[in-house]
């Protein structure tokens, strides 16, 4: 979605206005043609009155034809997050009337705090996300025709201050989209080379991304023993994706992004319940966000080197399966007793972080889909972060707050350690007692991060989820935002 900007005094001209108004009626903050048409609306009591709805105002004359007019709610309430809520109500809406084009008065959504390039930013970045719809296997009909997103034009007094801010939004928001129909794709769609294939087009698009993909032979030569034992059960072998860009200065320490890719996980022998299995295709929802980042920041040409690690496998039960009972051998050479085969993610994350520990890693972030466990404690609002330093991690929760996209920490005490001994092996890929799912999953990668300064992501809750003022139903390209948050507003970078 290309988004337009122009001054604001050409909203004269407009023929759909979408508006802001704050509850307290002093702080509006609109032209005066339109104010003394809020003035109207406001007479005869059809204002919106609770935060977060909205009134299709249809005024007399010309133009505007339509005026969009949101309830914003108390000023002391705003937040950025807020407002990309609001753009998506308004652009839903929009769709819903065909709308050919939206204009926002930006400076109407802005308040005390606020600069109207943030705002901007927040409008570019929230309107595609509502927009987008995943209908790569709908058939195109007469009758079903795909519904055409309309067009955004961002009004303000000082448009020249906001082109960078949108930019940024909205390279963002492609990067996130990207992530959401790579995890929205079926298992028959996207298997581990079909992956890689995708790695290898973004990589065509971008000269300063560098790409390695190794295979099976490979990995079997290298010693990713736990990699592929997840994936031997599947006729599509496990591939090992790895993503170089080099953006900052030579010898700048990378930040290295570790995601799960398991593009299907059927539990392998362990197998899953039947109910809700085809959710399992979003299990490489992780490396998608890895790949999304990749893609952001390689748009944006970031001054940061940066690395992408995507293990990825198909876990699949059959004769050549891995069995509950086996013992593994993984890349840093730790032995695994396999209790479970539906615990796998951990399995290819431990090769995964074990490989990127060879790029001497400023900071180290993974993303999985990892544990139920996170959604029995966090629920579907909150991404699970877990890290072994306080510093990295209250960066990211910062990042997460800013972006819209919480996390909340849990914590990685020296008890839990205790639950992943193995009789027979280094470690147990499960817990030799029940609880505290998603720490002690956590615990299991600790093992094999050492000393690096390092958070771990479990999306498992956030991945995907139901229709909402910014997403519908699917994938939703969880972390994106956040960490391009992060790496746009300073970590430590080596």
């Amino acid at each position: 979605m290309a988004v337009k900007l122009i001054n604001r005094a050409a909203l004269a001209k407009a023929e759909n206005i979408a508006i802001g108004i704050p509850e307290e009626q002093g702080k509006w903050n609109l032209t005066p043609a339109l104010l003394a048409e809020l003035k109207k609306v406001r007479q005869w009591g059809d204002l919106p009155e609770k935060a977060g709805k909205m009134l299709v105002y249809y005024p007399p004359g010309k133009t505007p034809r339509r005026l969009l007019i949101y309830q914003l709610g108390k000023t002391k309430d705003l937040s950025l997050e807020k407002i990309r809520r609001a753009v998506g109500t308004i652009m839903k809406k929009a769709m819903e009337l065909k709308l050919r084009e939206v204009v926002f008065d930006v400076d109407s959504f802005c308040w005390h705090r606020t600069q109207p390039s943030e705002v901007a930013q927040a409008m570019s970045l929230a309107a595609p996300l509502s927009t987008y719809r995943f209908r790569e296997f709908k058939a195109r009909t007469k009758t079903a025709k795909p519904v055409r997103a309309p067009g955004l034009v961002l009004a303000t007094k000082s448009p020249s201050t906001c082109t960078r801010s949108v930019r940024i939004g909205e390279v963002i928001a492609e990067a996130v989209n990207y992530a959401r129909t790579l995890a929205n794709r079926p298992g028959n769609a996207l298997f581990p080379q079909a992956l890689a294939q995708e790695a290898r087009q973004l990589a065509r698009k971008n000269q300063k991304l560098f790409l390695r993909v190794m295979q099976k032979q490979e990995l079997h030569s290298q010693g990713f023993g736990a990699l592929l034992a997840v994936g031997a059960g599947s006729v599509r072998p496990p591939v090992l994706i790895e993503m170089i860009y080099r953006g900052g200065q030579a010898g700048q320490r990378p930040v290295v992004l570790v995601g799960k890719g398991i593009t299907f996980d059927s539990g392998g022998i362990s197998l899953k319940p039947s109910s809700k299995m085809e959710e399992m295709r979003f299990d490489m929802s992780g490396a998608a966000t890895v790949l999304g980042i990749l893609q952001a920041v390689a748009q944006l040409k970031l001054p940061i080197n940066l690395v992408g690690i995507i293990p990825a496998a198909e876990n699949m039960p059959s004769g050549s399966a891995t069995r509950p009972g086996d013992i593994v051998r993984s890349l840093s050479g730790t032995t695994i007793e396999i209790l479970n085969t539906d615990a796998e993610g951990r399995l290819v994350l431990a090769d995964g972080i074990t490989y990127a520990l060879r790029h001497k890693p400023a900071s180290l972030i993974d993303f999985a889909t990892l544990t139920g466990a996170v959604i029995s404690a966090l629920g579907y609002q909150a991404t699970g972060l877990i890290t072994n330093q306080e510093k990295l991690g209250n960066e990211i929760l910062a990042a997460g707050q800013a972006s819209g996209e919480r996390a909340w920490q849990l914590p990685l005490w020296e008890e839990y350690k205790e639950l992943m001994k193995s009789d027979v092996a280094d470690i147990a890929n499960i817990a030799n007692k029940s609880g505290a799912g998603t720490i002690t999953g956590a615990v299991f990668l600790e093992r094999f991060v050492k000393d690096t300064p390092w958070v771990h992501l479990d999306i498992a809750g956030t991945a995907w989820g139901e229709t909402g003022p910014i997403f519908e139903k699917g994938a939703t390209g969880v972390g994106v935002r956040m960490i391009m948050e992060w790496l746009l507003h300073g970590p430590a970078r080596g």
